[in-house]
């Protein structure tokens, strides 16, 4: 079994909105704003290659959409996905499994081209299932109005060919678990991935970077953050008891770390890129 950190290339986004009701002057100790309050993301995704299986978890937001769409989120960095896999030893069409924590555009986005030669929408990774949680595909097609313009029909209905559609947690494969979070969208999958003797759980949007595991720091995106509040609560004292390695997708200064419970709470113990487990 092999691991790779997949870069996707960054975004920007509001901070106020990517911590909800904690003001800035506490907020921006733990990551830092720019002159227009923008904070900086990662998009990093995590290949996980078992030998007759590659999987590929979240895939960025591709740049297929319009220069006024990316206006909106300043794309940034040196990568693109298909760069990353290449430096990794892999293709597109080497991916076998495409697991997708749910449907918001910087996490699918990647996953769906536009041919300029057919003029239509197709897979980039035509051999691999696309994997979703049922209850996050049927959020995301007939979308509420808070979350709709982060589904984007063309990021979602190409991969209705090569969909599978997961109604409860499932170990994909023997290691492979996909667990179910519903505050920040319905059906959210965070995966548990047993490498050696360590759990390591990618965390989507669960908790975007290191500096949301406190727990009033709550994305204003989050469709229900009372729910998320305790979903974070249960996950960080299980993570803390158990020992978790926990990969952040959005977190731009830090791949990983482990948690361990403090006098303010579950705080992190340890920073680390994940090489430091795999190599």
């Amino acid at each position: 079994m092999k691991m790779h950190v997949i870069d996707t290339g960054n975004l920007k986004l509001d901070g106020g909105a990517m911590f909800g009701v904690v003001p800035k002057v506490m907020w921006e100790k733990l990551y830092p704003a720019d002159e227009k309050n923008l904070c900086n993301w990662a998009m990093r995704c995590l290949l996980v290659d078992y030998g007759k299986r590659v999987f590929l978890i979240d895939n960025g937001m591709g740049d297929k959409q319009s220069e006024k769409f990316f206006s909106n989120y300043y794309p940034n960095g040196n990568v693109t996905l298909v760069e990353s896999l290449k430096n990794a030893g892999y293709s597109p069409d080497d991916i076998t499994d495409m697991v997708l924590t749910h449907l918001h555009f910087d996490h699918c986005g990647g996953g769906v081209i536009f041919n300029k030669e057919t003029n239509e929408h197709e897979l980039l990774f035509k051999n691999a299932t696309y994997w979703v949680s049922a209850k996050q595909w049927n959020w995301a097609t007939s979308p509420n109005r808070r979350e709709k313009a982060s589904f984007l029909k063309e990021n979602i209905l190409p991969m209705i060919p090569n969909l599978k559609l997961l109604d409860k947690e499932t170990e994909i494969v023997p290691g492979f678990r996909a667990v179910m979070f519903d505050g920040h969208t319905d059906g959210q999958i965070i995966p548990h991935i047993q490498y050696k003797d360590k759990t390591i759980v990618f965390m989507g949007d669960l908790l975007p970077a290191a500096a949301h595991i406190p727990l009033p720091f709550v994305m204003s995106y989050d469709t229900r953050p009372l729910l998320t509040l305790d979903e974070k609560e249960a996950f960080l004292n299980e993570a803390a008891e158990k020992g978790y390695v926990l990969f952040f997708e959005h977190d731009l200064y830090n791949e990983c770390c482990t948690v361990h419970n403090t006098e303010k709470g579950v705080r992190v113990n340890e920073t680390f890129k994940l090489c430091k487990i795999t190599e």
